[in-house]
């Protein structure tokens, strides 16, 4: 039980692999995960010793089975961690009287992303340990110099963020990091005749850049653009601010009446219109600081080139050093002096060889990108932006049961926008008057409604309904809440984080 031999299996390096992966087992239970998240987020950072105490346990030549995916998990963290390194330029925020903020940053134009992608937010004046993923709402193509993402205030870290920005007098600078954008390889939507989207209060988000991607195919492909019928539901009259974030705050170019939108949004928990004054949105402008840089891709524009150049490199260099270690140290101990040399001590120079490998390719792409990434940075003028004006009055048009989206400024869309109080949508009865040779039914929202909307489409009320589903599952308690967020198309699914504080990205 203690003895750690130097010639085959160590007993003592196997008990502490075993202990650490009974302690990342334990907090898997869904009482404990959900409960006590952060214990066991937390916990699972044990995986590091878990991994070399079980190659020191079996030794390095039993672990070649795990060794590719271990290995390209140790390219993509230290890609993440050199990224997040950097401070990138927070241009503005549009404060929302939902309990929501808008963050906008500055990005490169070669900086291409799918709907539905996320961006892990590192921003140290609120906790310099907390990453937290959300949901991209704009689109590259366009809002090419910019990135957004929309933060509604449901945990103690989004709440401080939000105290912080609706203050009489907000800072004027903000030092934020990042990693990603991250989403999925492709997306589907623009398949179908027509898009029925149901949303459930903050799950408008990942529609947002859904919505923005199509206006900008509307405009710029030959072909028609689906038409989209976009259903959220809202439990107070002040959440249908989040409807003012449906088109970029700044101008753009594109001609909104191509898109044919129609909304029908619901209050379940106000009956009546709102008689109250309704408190307008605001946007706060940021002063650039002398580190902050725009978003760009890590690896530049061929990304996958230059990982591709990570991964060869890196190996050959491990392989490289493994042979040159072998033939001139272990070789010689082993057949001149007839002793064996150390499982353990040959598992540590393996170990090293690979995170030296790794480190020096990867650190040498990421600065040559970097570099590279300079000179479209230049392009983008960092100037200060007048002081923040009270935006005009984009919170107030949606009072209007039946009016229509003229009131955005220098934005129409063809359709109108409904909102029923006092009631919830009622799916069937949306999904049976959808006509279209194909149907593409996305829900974001609660358990209960992915679930009704499921039963609907699965009951062959018609042939034509193809049902995704994105969800987000909160489990709110005093520490950050932790969301998942699942898409789930043909019988296929990914799952991705979202709202996850992560250590050590610190």
């Amino acid at each position: 039980m203690v003895k750690w031999e130097k010639i085959g299996i160590s007993n003592v390096a196997g008990e502490v692999a075993l202990l650490t992966g009974m302690a990342i087992w334990l907090t898997t239970i869904p009482r404990i995960r959900r409960s006590i998240f952060e214990l066991f987020f937390y916990t699972h950072h044990l995986y590091v010793l878990f991994v070399v105490f079980f190659i020191l346990h079996v030794g390095f030549s039993y672990c070649w089975i795990t060794l590719p995916g271990f290995y390209l998990f140790l390219i993509d963290r230290l890609l993440r961690f050199l990224q997040s390194q950097q401070k990138v330029r927070l241009v503005s925020a549009r404060v929302l009287p939902c309990q929501a903020v808008e963050l906008n940053f500055s990005k490169t134009p070669g900086l291409h992303y799918n709907s539905m992608s996320s961006i892990f937010i590192n921003i140290p004046s609120i906790s310099k340990l907390q990453w937290h993923p959300f949901s991209i709402t704009s689109s590259s193509n366009l809002d090419p110099e910019k990135l957004s993402v929309v933060i509604k205030s449901e945990g103690t870290w989004s709440q401080k963020l939000y105290e912080e920005l609706s203050m009489p007098l907000p800072t004027n600078h903000l030092q934020v990091s990042v990693e990603g954008p991250y989403g999925p390889a492709s997306t589907n939507f623009h398949r179908y005749d027509k898009l029925v989207m149901f949303s459930g209060g903050s799950g408008i988000t990942p529609f947002i850049s859904i919505i923005r991607e199509l206006l900008h195919m509307a405009n710029e492909s030959s072909n028609s653009s689906p038409q989209v019928i976009l259903v959220p539901a809202f439990k107070k009259s002040a959440d249908l601010a989040m409807l003012d974030l449906l088109l970029p705050h700044s101008a753009t170019s594109h001609d909104i009446s191509r898109l044919q939108l129609q909304i029908q949004a619901y209050v379940t928990q106000e009956k009546g219109k709102a008689t109250e004054e309704q408190q307008l949105s605001r946007t706060i402008w940021f002063k650039p600081g002398a580190r902050d840089a725009p978003i760009s891709a890590i690896l530049g524009r061929n990304s996958w080139l230059w990982l591709g150049t990570i991964i060869v490199c890196s190996s050959v260099i491990f392989l490289g050093l493994v042979a040159i270690l072998t033939r001139f140290y272990i070789y010689p101990i082993d057949h001149d002096t007839n002793m064996i040399y150390s499982y353990s001590v040959r598992s540590v120079f393996n170990m090293v060889s690979i995170c030296m490998s790794i480190a020096t390719t990867a650190t040498i792409v990421f600065l040559w990108n970097k570099k590279r990434n300079s000179t479209d940075m230049r392009q983008i003028q960092m100037t200060d932006a007048p002081t923040p004006m009270t935006s005009p009055g984009l919170s107030s048009w949606y009072h209007s049961a039946d009016r229509e989206l003229e009131s955005l400024p220098n934005k129409s869309f063809i359709g109108s926008t409904k909102v029923s109080y006092g009631e919830r949508p009622d799916f069937r009865k949306i999904l049976t008057e959808s006509e279209g040779s194909s149907i593409g039914v996305l829900v974001s929202g609660p358990e209960k409604m992915r679930q009704d909307v499921a039963a609907i489409c699965s009951s062959g009320l018609s042939k034509n309904l193809q049902f995704e589903s994105i969800s987000f599952s909160c489990y709110l308690t005093n520490s950050p809440s932790s969301v998942q967020k699942s898409r789930n198309a043909h019988n296929s699914s990914q799952e991705a984080g979202k709202r996850i504080p992560d250590p050590s990205r610190s």
